[in-house]
Parts: C-alpha cells; sequence; structure tokens
C-alpha cells in the first residue's frame, strides 16, 4: 500500500514538539526582559548618585554653600531636578514603569536607613531619595545641610530593596 502524508501521532508529536519550543522562548524571553530592566534601574541609580555627588561639589550656578546635598524639596519634580541637577536627564529618573520622573523618583518621609524600615518603600516603578542631616536627621528643608545620602531601588530578578548611599558620608 503507498502510503503519503502524515499520519495524526507524527503530527500531534511535531505540534507537542514545537508548543515545548515556544513555552522555552517565551520563558527565557520574560528573564530577559526583566534582567535588562534590572539593568536600567543600577544603571540610573548610579547616574543619580553622580549628579547628586557633583552637586555636592559644585552645587547650582546660586549656590552659596558647598559640601551639601539637595533636599527633599530641592529635587522635588522634574522642574527642581531640571534646575538643581546639572545636566541631569530626567530618564534617569525615571524608573521603567514609570510615566515620569514625577511620579517615578519620589523622597524618603522617614530617616530610617535600612531598606525594610524606609518609607515610602521603593516599587520597581520607584526610586526613594533620602537626603540626611549630619545627625542622621531627615533633610526636607533648602535652610538644612544635607551631609549625606540614601538611594533606594527595588529589583525585579530578585524582588529585593537595596540601596546606595553616598559617597561623601
Amino acid at each position: 500500500m503507498n502510503r503519503r502524508g502524515f499520519t495524526i501521532v507524527e503530527l500531534l508529536i511535531v505540534i507537542a514538539l514545537m508548543g515545548i519550543l515556544l513555552t522555552l522562548s517565551v520563558v527565557n524571553l520574560r528573564g530577559t526582559q526583566l534582567s535588562s530592566r534590572d539593568t536600567e534601574r543600577k544603571t540610573d541609580i548610579d547616574s543619580i548618585a553622580s549628579h547628586l555627588d557633583v552637586f555636592y561639589k559644585v552645587g547650582t550656578d546660586n549656590s552659596t554653600v558647598l559640601g551639601r546635598y539637595p533636599s527633599t524639596v530641592e529635587l522635588s519634580g522634574s522642574a527642581n531636578i531640571q534646575s538643581n541637577l546639572r545636566d541631569a536627564d530626567l530618564r534617569a529618573f525615571t524608573p521603567p514603569g514609570a510615566t515620569s520622573a514625577d511620579t517615578g523618583f519620589v523622597a524618603a518621609t522617614n530617616n530610617t536607613q535600612t531598606t525594610a524600615g524606609v518609607t515610602p518603600q521603593p516599587t520597581t516603578s520607584t526610586y526613594v531619595y533620602q537626603p540626611l542631616q549630619q545627625n542622621g536627621a531627615l533633610c526636607n528643608s533648602s535652610a538644612q545641610m544635607c551631609t549625606k545620602f540614601n538611594l533606594f531601588y527595588k529589583l525585579e530578578t530578585d524582588n529585593l530593596v537595596y540601596m546606595k548611599t553616598s559617597k561623601n558620608q
């Protein structure tokens, strides 16, 4: 008997193999996307810290006092970020998933210097900035001397909160 074509069993095996390969590729793509967004978060935090250290060393055009970091008030909103941090790219202040620096870069509301204690807790779409005075109190006024800072961010791959501290502590 001359047979032409494939049997039902052969077709089912091929379809099952294609389904397995497709599932593996989708899972691998999702992991790659998570890792890519986490790399962007780390790069953003390094860029923000670099801009804050430049502010510490040279201030702004209107600065009379050097050797301090900006307070929460001085970095509230994208307009204040751009006027106080020279050449700051607002995209660095906008985490993946956030719509703008206004919603993605938020000020801490307490002075607890731990990843579990800072409020608000950072999410994968927010960065938290915590400027501190020498005595450890939160620096939320431009009249206060902010001598150090902490930046908090959360990664997607391990769902943990991380903290980057200022160089001049």
